[in-house]
């Protein structure tokens, strides 16, 4: 018997080695002369990127074991009762379109946005499980995307926020990268896709604070608290940051993923006020405070950013955290409404104008358990 478990678990390691080593999900590395680039950033020390704060990422094993078992055990309400319902965009429309600047959610933390006549992309992660194999994530809440990727214009730019498989999908990339333009990330991230297939050209790695601009769209690489990594050695060897998007008149902040701190503040004294701002909501636990807002921080950061109105993202498409998922919207609009900022939360593929109220629908009620 014991020569037989040991098989088994010498077959178990071998064969995590080898999809670690050969799948494409995992990425790139970066080079030696690359880490000398990446060097020269504050943020890098060690051949790792680092918060500005000491930031807590190990969990002990009591905490371990609660978080997986918390998993395991049966929730009410941890996911939605049926396959969210999304709105349609029309490919024609993106390209004919004479409409103001219009902003479109795919759930989580993944947008279109089109300002002018430009198409950009954040976060394109368009895939069913945010995992490097199907079997080892839940699936999106959604059986359909408000528009299938192959119909998806010729893109101007995609923006990443990290690395993170909720935010940077191998399978999207892949479906994506032929009718891309520019790609724009923090150190480190350009590893991945030009592992995958996207030249150096089309790739602008930025360190915090650095600004760059595509045509009349200006883009400035701003700070989060987080991590990155994508395999089991590659913990903060790539850098995650939040973004400023200017064009146009508007000034719009997507906060990628990020713990509370004085980044917001700093953010918001140096390039805000915002005309609109996205900023994760979803996906926190106690055990991991410092990289994930809960839903009141959410509310007080766009207080911070000096934003006219927010939008919670990092909601409604995956079950990454223990928390229902409705608990993120209703505490953000709860903690929103006493904060006197105004919140927008669409359904998925619903058109949100920048320069048009939008009346706060709580769609979701629909879809929670009775």
């Amino acid at each position: 018997m014991l020569t037989v478990i040991g098989i088994i678990v010498g077959i178990l390691i071998i064969g995590t080695i080898l999809f670690v080593n050969l799948s494409p999900q995992f990425g790139g590395k970066a080079t030696e002369e690359q880490k000398k680039e990446y060097a020269k950033s504050k943020n890098y020390k060690d051949e790792k990127f680092v918060n500005t704060n000491e930031v807590k990422l190990d969990m002990s094993f009591g905490d371990m074991i609660k978080s997986l078992i918390g998993f395991l055990r049966k929730q009410p309400n941890s996911v939605p009762t049926k396959s969210l319902d999304v709105v349609k965009m029309d490919s024609l429309q993106l390209v004919n379109t004479k409409e103001p600047s219009t902003l479109y959610w795919f759930g989580h933390s993944s947008f279109l946005l089109q300002v002018q006549d430009k198409i950009i992309l954040i976060d394109p992660m368009f895939g069913d499980v945010p995992a490097p194999h199907p079997l080892l994530g839940n699936k999106r809440f959604s059986t359909e995307l408000p528009m299938e990727v192959e119909k998806i214009p010729e893109i101007d730019m995609v923006i990443l926020s990290h690395d993170h498989y909720d935010h940077l999908d191998y399978g999207s990339i892949q479906k994506l990268k032929n009718k891309v333009k520019m790609f724009y990330a923090p150190l480190g991230v350009g590893v991945h896709l030009n592992e995958w297939g996207v030249e150096k050209e089309r790739i602008v790695e930025l360190d915090w604070w650095q600004e760059t601009a595509y045509e009349d769209v200006k883009l400035v690489c701003t700070p989060a608290q987080h991590f990155s990594g994508r395999g089991f050695s590659d913990r903060a060897k790539t850098l995650w940051s939040s973004w400023v998007i200017q064009s146009n008149g508007e000034n719009i902040f997507f906060s990628g993923d990020s713990g509370y701190s004085e980044h917001f503040k700093q953010i918001g004294d140096k390039y805000g006020p915002f005309d609109f701002a996205m900023i994760e909501c979803g996906q926190y636990n106690r055990l991991w405070p410092d990289i994930h807002m809960f839903p009141e921080e959410t509310a007080q950061a766009g207080l911070d950013v000096g934003a006219e109105r927010i939008m919670p993202i990092h909601w409604g498409a995956f079950k990454l955290a223990l928390h229902t998922w409705t608990d993120p919207i209703k505490r953000v609009a709860k903690k929103s409404n006493e904060l006197g900022i105004e919140l927008v939360a669409p359904k998925i593929g619903e058109p949100i104008f920048f320069q048009q109220d939008m009346a706060l629908n709580p769609w979701w009620e629909a879809y929670e358990e009775k």
